[in-house]
């Protein structure tokens, strides 16, 4: 039976391991966490210094699954999972969100169904926000943004996959043209949701082909646009999968590092030196190797031997400065306080703020149990830039302030969002809070000075870097990548990309093993096939050195209104026949 050695025990490494191992291969996998295992989204237990018995739920950051994510729903679909005895899998703990609300400082919030309106409340809903909320964008802004989404709709993938990835989101939608109003809503209020999707950094490439994902969900009513787990991740996820890939004889090494990767005359890997957390240190070999963990610390690894047998792995030393902070931060309340039944997305926020009020998700889960037993509701929080300063509680950016401070100025922001007309959160609520651990206070030159560092960033997709990232292949014939750094359809650091990047490791190890397993199987973003006409004509103008244009032939306008039709109906006939996809 040959070997796998998977450097990494996140959302990757647990991937590549659930498919190795069905297909007949040992794997040990190794990962720094001593005590958790899915990497940034994995849940935590905050105990208060020691203080509580029972735990509480903390979080690096909220999870959510979209309607689009195929390849961890399918692995989902194959992790089992236990309730009252009945034999389920950890798909079924999902749970689909209703509403998603921007929140707006000084201004009544806009609601939004998730998903394709499927009752008359959602309908009277979207009929109120159309007619009954001033959203304070012009008209010149509405029409600008609705043209440059269509060009999106209609581009061909060769002119987003080279034109679109060399220019950015914020520019794209010429952001600095209009009002800061557009900037927040239409511009920054969709990549707030996303892993460190920066409006002013990402690549069109990146926000236009997510930004059409969800869009597309939202429209097709066999979809759920936006689902949530029914209980703390490690609880309803991760520590099913644990335990499944223990059963079938993965060996997992936890509070390990790797700290080098030692070739073979032949340029191929011989072995991996390892450190563990209390001091010792071994050499581990097998036949194959994956590294599955961050870009940051990928890098790391890379040497200069690696650099000579394989000049291209240089690239992702590049790539592992483009990451930023988003880090989570939970206020554990005295009231089940249900701000909204989904997500929340504070536009206008100075430090990028998303939360979502937790515990109406999760389904027979006592939280009265947890902490002090007086906690009966969770907001969860995303606080997505570190940099730009504060403006209730201080004037520093997050990454210059105490921990406490950080907290302060996000409760400040919170009630500057929620508390429009009436006092949605208040202070006197918040028994505790848990900041992400990952958040750290480090030394600086200046003694009374404070600054954090966050000791697990996340990846951005920024312009121009698609070509620095690699392949799950490389020229060392026996290592491979599988993260999220590396190039995938999904092409986004979350959990689906990282599991898709798994994937693509696992099928070179097939073929490069000589396997007759089956291979893992690789989904294409999906995107209604009555746009294909206006794609394929945009291909054609591509390929003439000819820029996008509005302007299609007429033949070409009428079909596609045929095919959106048949798009349609198809789509709602799913929804009548088989009920929403979960």
């Amino acid at each position: 039976m040959e070997k796998v050695i998977i450097l990494g025990g996140g959302i990757a490494g647990m991937s590549a391991a659930h498919e190795l191992i069905e297909r007949g291969f040992a794997v040990e996998i190794f990962e720094r966490n001593p005590i958790y295992m899915g990497g940034k989204a994995r849940s935590i237990d905050y105990n208060h210094d020691h203080e509580y018995q029972n735990p509480l739920p903390g979080e690096h950051g909220f999870r959510f699954f979209p309607g689009f994510y195929k390849h961890i729903i399918d692995t989902m679909k194959r992790i089992p999972f236990e309730v009252n005895g009945k034999k389920q899998t950890v798909f079924n703990n999902l749970t689909a969100t209703s509403r998603i609300m921007l929140a707006r400082q000084g201004k009544a919030p806009i609601v939004t169904p998730a998903s394709f309106p499927k009752s008359l409340s959602d309908i009277k809903l979207i009929i109120k926000d159309l007619h009954g909320i001033d959203s304070g964008l012009t008209s010149e802004e509405v029409h600008f943004f609705a043209e440059r989404v269509w060009q999106l709709m209609t581009s061909s993938k060769t002119r987003r996959e080279n034109d679109y990835e060399r220019l950015g989101w914020w520019e794209y939608l010429q952001a600095d043209r209009f009002s800061v109003n557009y900037q927040h809503l239409l511009v920054e209020g969709l990549t707030r949701t996303l892993v460190a999707a920066k409006a002013e950094l990402a690549s069109t490439k990146t926000g236009g082909d997510i930004f059409l994902q969800l869009f597309y969900c939202s429209t097709d009513p066999s979809v759920n646009t936006d689902r949530v787990l029914n209980g703390p991740t490690n609880d309803k996820f991760l520590t099913a999968w644990k335990d499944y890939l223990i059963s079938k004889n993965v060996v997992i090494h936890q509070g390990t590092s790797a700290t080098h990767v030692n070739l073979n005359k032949d340029n191929t890997v011989k072995s991996i030196s390892i450190s563990h957390h209390h001091g010792e240190t071994k050499e581990v070999s097998g036949d194959y190797y994956i590294m599955a963990m961050p870009v940051e610390r990928a890098a790391k690894l890379i040497s200069k031997e690696l650099i000579n047998a394989d000049s291209t792995l240089q690239y992702i030393q590049q790539l592992s400065t483009s990451v930023s902070w988003m880090n989570g931060l939970q206020y554990y309340l005295s009231e089940d306080v249900i701000i909204n039944k989904g997500h929340v997305i504070c536009s206008d926020s100075e430090w990028a703020l998303t939360c979502i009020s937790q515990v109406q998700f999760w389904e027979g889960y006592d939280i009265t149990t947890k902490g002090n037993q007086k906690v009966k509701g969770v907001l969860s929080v995303d606080i997505s830039d570190w940099f730009t300063p504060g403006t209730y509680t201080t004037k520093k950016p997050a990454n210059e302030c105490t921990r406490e401070e950080v907290e302060k100025e996000v409760r400040a922001q919170l009630k500057a969002s929620l508390n429009f007309e009436k006092e949605i959160l208040r202070d006197d609520m918040i028994i505790d809070f848990y900041l992400d651990r990952d958040i750290r206070e480090k030394p600086t030159s200046e003694f009374s000075k404070k600054e954090l560092d966050d000791i697990e960033p996340l990846l951005v997709n920024s312009i121009n870097t698609w070509g620095l990232r690699p392949t799950a292949d490389c020229y060392i014939p026996n290592l491979f990548f599988a993260s999220d750094y590396v190039r995938t359809n999904t092409d986004l650091a979350t959990m689906e990309g990282a599991n898709e990047a798994a994937r693509r490791a696992v099928n070179c190890i097939l073929q490069k093993s000589g396997s007759t397993a089956e291979s893992c199987e690789i989904w294409q973003l999906e995107e209604p096939f009555c746009f294909d006409l206006m794609k394929w004509h945009d291909k054609q103008r591509y390929k003439k050195g000819l820029p996008w244009s509005a302007d299609f032939p007429f033949w070409i306008k009428g079909l596609t209104v045929i095919m959106a039709i048949v798009y349609f109906l198809g789509a709602m006939l799913k929804a009548l026949l088989f009920g929403r996809s979960k």
